[in-house]
């Protein structure tokens, strides 16, 4: 009978650590916290900011900032420094990586409902980066799964974020370990060093695609186009007149023109940077802004360290110009160069290079 009763208060005693441990654990994530579920950073702690999934919608949700960039790998290299700089902004970045206009929803989401219902300073701005290719896909279609439990506002399915070895070690212990905080100026930034910015490298790893013969029909993008602007963009746009929303196309290489000559569908891509613009410039809060068409850039392949992603260089460049308006879209009835002569240009730049010199030595 005595063992019995020793067994037991054994167990309940061995129940009770572990419970307390989880407590621990789970009270050492809240007050660290490092993916800003339910803070803002501690002074002091040495975050470790490298899962946009994951600590983007913290950051949306529990940093002071009065203005945001938005969009995929193409808006990483930008330093918010340069916003504060160039427009006295109070910047945050919230890349994702091959985002889908779904993605963008989902960050705007938090970041509207946080600003409009928790009396923080107005969002002045949104950097929006648009990927036309990215436009065509399902208007619910993420590039990643996203840990919904981050992004809810469902506090009894935090567990998951508590009691997370991968928070507990790599995102607690490990940065207390070896200390290396994230600059937050220039978070998500890509690894490529000066050497692979070069003409070799990105011919190296380039595979230009088969010649298709079918002309892609030239509204062949639009109703899927129209589905994600309708879903997923529009609505934050027109909810928040009081922001100003600058939309940008950035600059590709040269060599994804290539691409979409041989897989034949420039028209129907024309057709969708044309119809985007159109469509969103028709807000009194929006801009566009066109940079495909920068024949200087795309065309060196020493810019670049892949057929799209360009040098940090050209991230300054395009936060230069937000700032002073070079290579806006004017509206209907406003001076300057439209949508259509920007595209004009980039048919004219698209047709007359000379891909088969260039590809020549590959």
């Amino acid at each position: 009978m005595d063992s019995k009763k020793t067994f037991q208060r054994v167990i309940v005693l061995f129940l009770g650590v572990v419970l307390a441990a989880f407590f621990l654990i789970m009270a050492l994530v809240v007050y660290v916290d490092p993916f800003f579920h339910y803070h803002a950073p501690l002074r002091g702690f040495p975050y470790l900011v490298d899962n946009q999934l994951s600590q983007n919608p913290g950051m949306a949700a529990n940093m002071e900032y009065d203005s945001v960039i938005l969009g995929s790998s193409m808006t990483v290299n930008f330093q918010t420094d340069w916003f504060a700089e160039l427009m006295d902004l109070d910047t945050i970045k919230l890349s994702y990586s091959a985002a889908y206009p779904k993605d963008q929803a989902n960050i705007m989401e938090i970041i509207f409902r946080s600003k409009n219902n928790q009396g923080k300073r107005r969002l002045k701005k949104v950097f929006l980066g648009v990927d036309v290719i990215t436009y065509t896909g399902g208007v619910d279609e993420t590039k990643y799964p996203i840990p919904k439990y981050l992004y809810d506002q469902n506090y009894l399915n935090d567990i998951q974020y508590l009691l997370n070895k991968d928070v507990l070690l790599n995102y607690i212990l490990r940065p207390l370990a070896d200390p290396d905080p994230t600059d937050l100026s220039n978070v998500y930034a890509s690894w490529w060093t000066e050497e692979y910015y070069s003409e070799e490298w990105v011919l190296h790893n380039y595979h230009s695609p088969k010649q298709v013969e079918e002309e892609t029909d030239r509204d062949a993008y639009l109703e899927a186009v129209e589905t994600n602007l309708a879903v997923n963009i529009c609505p934050y746009i027109e909810k928040n007149p009081q922001t100003e929303f600058i939309v940008f196309f950035p600059p590709y290489s040269i060599l994804f023109w290539n691409d979409v000559l041989r897989e034949n569908h420039l028209e129907a891509t024309l057709e969708e940077y044309r119809y985007i613009a159109n469509r969103l410039n028709a807000y009194e809060n929006v801009k566009v802004y066109f940079f495909p068409d920068q024949e200087e850039i795309i065309c060196d392949l020493n810019n670049y360290a892949d057929y799209s992603h360009y040098h940090p260089r050209y991230n300054r460049f395009m936060a230069q110009c937000f700032a002073d308006g070079r290579y806006l879209a004017a509206k209907p009835g406003e001076q300057g160069m439209k949508i259509e002569d920007y595209l004009t240009r980039m048919r004219e730049i698209a047709l007359g290079f000379d891909y088969e010199e260039l590809l020549a030595g590959k």
